[in-house]
């Protein structure tokens, strides 16, 4: 791989960066088969408005000044399936913990939350989106009490393009008929409040199956076939909540929703680790999506998805940090490694993948599982102007032999020099061009603890200092 020198053209400039329409001329352009040079891009507005040759742009647009981008790559955003803005900032409670955190952890910590909270925690919480290449994020809804439109101004202020998920729990089959209806009613405002916002996108969630009714599950995911949006679950993620609905309910998670015929392509599944082949078969049968959350694997203790199979079925799937770290790069490196480990090593299958399956599924196959392939997720003409400007002018990948594959491996967050959204200059080497991020950060820093502090948290897993003394103590030998 070349890339021209740096000398021949002057260095870019934020500046250049700020006009209504762009000219793009990258060294290498990400299109949706791979990456090609030689070509430009015209971000005209909030839009992908041409794309081409660089020197017949340059020819058809005679007014615009190309911006040239040596030793640079302009790639789709990424996309985040599954998050949790509200739990970001107390992502270091999470190490280590056994299957269902949310039940010692998030539940308590977010219900501590009030709206200046939650506007806070979830404009940082896009931030760090912002940082790791993610230029939309799907969140599956929060706990905190209070108005949801907090965490929609949040992400609005940042720029960061959110599916925004409203939790619509019922309890169970025990709830009322004056709730139920009071929750539908919720449901169909909120849809229609935001079913017009050029970055907030409204969807529907239920925290998992079996904390909502059958009515509720169907009703919420026939509102969100109706309005052309999401509906968002967690399920088979921990073996806990597998069999907790096998009890109450009489069947899995994913054979509940499929019974009661909940599923179909507007349904998007958190984590779905511990899936049946039978199960496979359903979502592959009624088009369900998934999100692949590898990172959550790790840090959690959960099964790993399998992803990789899913891909060869045809089974829809975005990937998903679920609010561990927010890094696209290493997200990607993580969903591939996952698959190797847990699938492919003991079959000798030492590609998992070949590298494109996972960056694909970071970018529009990630935005088709979150109901948004129609506007983002590919560097297209007529589709939001959702990019990256890359550095790959590095010693890690200046002798790339395949780009694509390198991305997934060596790719670093601190190699993005400029994130757009809708067409606008969001984030310039890694803080926002227009807002002071630094003092957010000071802001939170403040109160974060405090919150933690007096949230009834249940954390097992002990601080790394009282463990490192723990295992010291545990491997003395007896005098």
């Amino acid at each position: 791989m070349t890339t021209l020198p740096n000398a021949m053209f002057p260095e870019l400039d934020v500046a250049q960066l700020a006009a209504d329409e762009l000219l793009l001329v990258p060294d290498h352009l990400m299109l949706r088969d791979g990456p090609v040079t030689g070509h430009a891009v015209l971000v005209s507005g909030h839009k992908f408005h041409d794309l081409g040759p660089a020197e017949v742009l340059a020819a058809r647009y005679p007014r615009l000044v190309p911006v040239r981008l040596p030793g640079k790559l302009l790639m789709p955003g990424m996309i985040d399936a599954h998050h949790h803005l509200t739990q970001s900032f107390g992502k270091s409670l999470a190490y280590g913990e056994p299957s269902e955190i949310f039940r010692r952890v998030w539940v308590p910590l977010e219900s501590s939350l009030d709206d200046e909270f939650v506007f806070l925690v979830s404009k940082l919480a896009a931030l760090e989106s912002l940082r790791g290449g993610f230029t939309t994020v799907c969140d599956a809804g929060t706990r905190a009490k209070g108005d949801i439109g907090a965490i929609a101004a949040a992400t609005r202020e940042a720029g960061l393009r959110c599916v925004l998920g409203l939790i619509c729990n019922d309890g169970g089959n025990d709830s009322s008929a004056a709730e139920r209806a009071a929750l539908k009613a919720q449901a169909e405002r909120f849809l229609q409040q935001w079913s017009d916002d050029p970055l907030v996108h409204p969807s529907l969630a239920i925290s998992v199956p079996e904390a909502a009714s059958d009515e509720m599950l169907v009703a919420v995911s026939k509102l969100c076939a109706d309005a052309r949006t999401i509906f968002q679950t967690h399920v088979n993620e921990h073996l806990a909540s597998v069999e907790r609905s096998v009890v109450q309910r009489g069947m899995r998670p994913l054979e509940l929703l499929a019974h009661l015929g909940a599923l179909g392509p507007q349904v998007l599944i958190a984590h779905g680790t511990l899936v049946t082949p039978p199960e496979l078969n359903l979502l592959r049968q009624t088009d369900t999506a998934v999100s692949y959350n590898p990172v959550a694997s790790q840090w959690k203790g959960n099964a790993v998805a399998p992803a990789q199979m899913m891909a060869a079925l045809g089974i829809r799937f975005g990937l998903g940090t679920d609010a561990t770290r927010s890094d696209g790069f290493r997200l990607m490196d993580a969903a591939e490694a996952a698959q190797k480990l847990a699938f492919g090593l003991g079959i000798g299958d030492a590609s998992c993948g070949g590298g494109w399956t996972w960056f694909d599924h970071a970018t529009h196959a990630g935005a088709k599982a979150i109901g948004l392939g129609h506007r983002i997720g590919e560097i297209a003409v007529g589709k939001e102007a959702d990019f990256l400007i890359v550095d790959i002018d590095t010693p890690e990948m200046c002798t790339s032999v395949d780009l694509t594959w390198d991305l997934v491996r060596l790719g670093n967050r601190d190699q993005i020099t400029a994130v757009f959204v809708a067409g606008r200059l969001r984030l310039w080497q890694g803080w926002p061009p227009d807002w002071d991020a630094r003092a957010l950060q000071r802001q939170v820093s403040r109160i974060a603890h405090e919150a933690i502090a007096r949230a009834p948290i249940q954390r097992l897993h002990p601080p790394a200092a009282e463990h490192r003394l723990l295992s010291a103590a545990n491997s003395r030998t007896p005098q």
